[in-house]
């Protein structure tokens, strides 16, 4: 989730950063909410919930503090 401030300049590294995780096979899917408040991606081929955060913490948006960035273990069928 966008924080208040958000910095505009940071869309173009994290989506940088998204390339990167779809080029190592890591990210299903993408996307920002309608609203415009924030967005998701789901990974994929990660081991642990632990490392889905460790690489969630490298996304620029989290590093610069420019959104809220949670992790949640996502059960599918």
């Amino acid at each position: 989730m966008r924080r208040p401030g958000f910095d505009q300049a940071l869309v173009a590294p994290h989506m940088a950063f998204l390339d990167e995780l779809r080029g190592q096979g890591l990210l299903e899917t993408s996307g920002g909410f309608g609203d415009g408040s924030g967005g998701a991606y789901v990974l994929i081929g990660v081991a642990s919930l632990e490392e889905a955060g460790a690489i969630a913490a490298r996304d620029p948006l989290a590093i610069h503090g420019a959104s809220d960035v949670t992790v949640h273990e996502w059960i599918t069928r």
